[in-house]
């Protein structure tokens, strides 16, 4: 069995447990109009706006906002991830993480620079825009030698980077595991968004009929996962890749469906007995419609639904991990009476699709959260689904 012993997570909600749940369980967003990554006009953005760590100690190719990102919710539980280095020892500890921008901001703000000034600045490193630089990033701050990599499938990212953390520790190659995801905010991803007609210059209406568009967020979540007991496990997981277009969901939802019945296969469980489903729910008119048919297809209406994304933004390669901390969040001793994330819209449901059972603010089961599904759809066909599972 394994378990997500603990969470450090940082996101437009916050960068505490009880600051993050607090606002999450109000139905306070975290997104926000701006103009601070798209100059010529306002949008919805989840931007962190906490103080991060300083980073001008860490070798030039590290240092970057992402990185710093990771480092943040590190912090939040170094103390336990040192005790399980010096418990199992640095070469049982592995780091998988999931991100899609990794340090670009830095290659944006170099070639502007560039364009100012004729040539790069002296603190930039191409290699600080490379995917894996978060995971040997946060190997070489921890000094532990074991497997360090990084997933980069867009937004299941994360997601599929705790599916093979689990594999990891099931296989007994490490003991102790580091996993997650991590992205950060920058122009040129809001600009490639707003190419492909994606991004909606308000906050994201997932399932709505009003629906047009995502808001892009950022964040980390870090889960420190062992086979040592804990109050909620990995319980189940599915993967899969239908390759159906490098950006449109496949109408079918073939793998989508395919990744909900693994996770709910390696789980044991029936569809009736998941008491939550954090939908991958990004507000765009196709991913909507696949993911509401699936759900309705496989669970029917009863049971209860919420996208967190217009609380966070999509936080893109670290949505997978940000939203399986949403559900930790929920299902921890702090929530007895089951408060449930709500799902933040107009209300206006789209006739197209199927009845969903999607929950107003305030919502609460009456008992501890037992069982939460969480989703992750991403460009290309990469599908990713966590179960967790409250002992």
């Amino acid at each position: 069995m394994v378990y997500l012993n603990q969470l450090g997570m940082i996101c437009a909600l916050g960068d505490t447990h009880a600051g993050i749940s607090r606002r999450l369980f109000a139905g306070d967003s975290g997104v926000a109009m701006t103009r601070r990554h798209s100059p010529e006009r306002e949008l919805a953005l989840g931007c962190v706006d906490a103080v991060l760590p300083d980073i001008e100690s860490l070798p030039l190719h590290h240092r970057s906002r992402n990185n710093q990102l990771a480092l943040a919710a590190l912090a939040q539980i170094r103390p336990q991830v040192d005790a399980a280095i010096q418990r199992f020892g640095a070469h049982r500890v592995a780091i998988v993480l999931g991100t899609s921008t990794s340090g670009i901001a830095q290659t944006e703000a170099a070639f502007r620079y560039r364009r100012a000034n004729g040539g790069f600045p002296a603190d930039f490193s191409y290699a600080q825009q490379e995917m894996a630089s978060p995971a040997a990033m946060l190997a070489a701050e921890l000094g532990v030698s074991g497997p360090a990599y990084v997933h980069s499938s867009a937004c299941a990212s994360s997601s599929k980077a705790m599916a093979s953390a689990a594999r990891l520790l099931n296989m007994g190659i490490c003991d102790a595991v580091l996993s997650g995801g991590v992205d950060s905010l920058c122009a040129f991803t809001v600009a490639g968004f707003a190419a492909l007609e994606s991004v909606s210059a308000a906050r994201c209406n997932p399932f709505s009929a009003n629906r047009n568009g995502i808001n892009i967020g950022e964040g980390a979540a870090l889960f420190l996962m062992t086979r040592a007991e804990a109050a909620v496990g990995l319980r189940g997981w599915g993967e899969s890749s239908d390759g159906y277009h490098i950006s449109a969901p496949d109408p079918s939802g073939n793998g989508a469906r395919s990744a909900i019945e693994q996770a709910l296969a390696r789980a044991g469980l029936a569809p009736p007995q998941c008491d939550y489903i954090n939908l991958h729910g990004t507000a765009t008119v196709q991913n909507d419609a696949m993911e509401g048919r699936v759900i309705a297809a496989l669970f029917g209406d009863q049971v209860a639904l919420s996208s967190t994304k217009p609380f966070t933004g999509h936080a893109l390669g670290a949505a997978g991990a940000v939203e399986a901390g949403l559900c930790w969040l929920a299902m921890q001793d702090s929530n007895p009476q089951g408060c449930l994330p709500p799902h933040l819209w107009d209300g206006m449901a789209d006739a197209q699709l199927p009845q969903l059972n999607l929950q107003p603010p305030g919502a609460r089961l009456g008992r501890p959260l037992r069982w939460a599904l969480s989703n992750s759809f991403a460009f290309g066909g990469a599908n990713a689904s966590l179960l967790l599972g409250r002992e």
